[in-house]
């Protein structure tokens, strides 16, 4: 007992040397001076993984198409809007693309590029709805392991990235992944449609690609500046390595079971991409050859 209480303490004194190392400027956003919303919020998300099964157990499944649509579509901006801010402030305060030490002053620009990633952090926070749609709509099956390690980990990560370094190489990753982003929600919003719109949406796996990449150039990205020593914090370095690593396996994982194996049985084609708000592309399934259609959940 009295080596839980030695850790607990050290725990407590090493956060408070570390707050001495903060980012002043962020101190006061919203949701920055303590960890505990962050971590609240996270631990109510995955409460309600718990309960949300249990309530929709016995009940309809909820159809949310125009809250699918009107979510996807809002995503989409706020995506835009992050990638649009961290090119154009990166850019105008001649960031290095190969290696950007933190710049931690009041400069118009640095302060808009720390707003822009304050902005990633809470849409982090904003995907729980992914989730939230999935149970209410009753695709339990698509709460995978993936799906729930990205939302989780993403929101309380990104919360210790601006609370620390919010600029400098911290843009690159983020710059990428909003990016990405636009694409993916633009895809689920149209698929929200309904078939008249699905049937032209070919390219869902390719967006599982276009992450793996990501994650590729990631690693890369942040070999390179420890292998070159430049100036931006080696522990987050190696984090974003290891993080990294956890993402290729896992999607590899979700590709090769989505895309590559062969199912014993014909059936329709439910799976969707691991982090998405699940849109699938068919409301059929297959019973003894023939083709039936689900009954209808409720609507908005």
């Amino acid at each position: 007992m009295e080596t839980v209480i030695h850790f607990m303490n050290d725990s407590v004194e090493f956060y408070k040397w570390s707050l001495t190392i903060a980012d002043k400027r962020v101190e006061e956003w919203p949701m920055m001076s303590s960890p505990l919303p962050t971590l609240g919020i996270s631990v109510l998300y995955l409460l309600f993984l718990w309960v949300g099964p249990l309530y929709m157990q016995n009940r309809e499944p909820f159809q949310l198409r125009k809250t699918l649509i009107v979510y996807n579509f809002s995503m989409v901006l706020l995506n835009f809007y992050i990638c649009k801010e961290l090119l154009l402030g990166s850019r105008a305060a001649g960031y290095s693309y190969l290696c950007q030490p933190v710049n931690y002053s009041n400069d118009v620009n640095e302060v808009r590029i720390a707003s822009a990633l304050w902005w990633y952090y809470i849409s982090k926070g904003v995907e729980f709805l992914d989730t939230v749609f999935f149970i209410m709509r009753k695709k339990f099956n698509q709460v995978s392991f993936l799906h729930v390690y990205h939302h989780c980990t993403m929101f309380i990560l990104w919360w210790i990235g601006i609370k620390w370094v919010p600029g400098g190489q911290s843009f690159f990753g983020a710059t990428i992944n909003s990016g990405i982003h636009v694409l993916m929600y633009g895809y689920y919003g149209l698929a929200a449609f309904g078939p008249k719109i699905q049937k032209y949406l070919w390219w869902k796996k390719y967006l599982t690609i276009i992450q793996m990449i990501q994650f590729h150039v990631t690693i890369g990205h942040a070999a390179h500046s420890l292998y070159t020593g430049c100036p931006f914090p080696a522990w987050m370095q190696w984090a974003l390595i290891g993080y990294a690593v956890t993402f290729i396996i896992l999607f590899a994982n979700f590709y090769y079971q989505t895309y590559r194996r062969q199912p014993r049985l014909k059936t329709a084609k439910t799976a969707v991409n691991g982090i998405s708000n699940g849109t699938s592309k068919t409301s059929e399934v297959t019973e003894n050859g023939k083709k039936q259609k689900k009954g209808k959940g409720k609507h908005d």
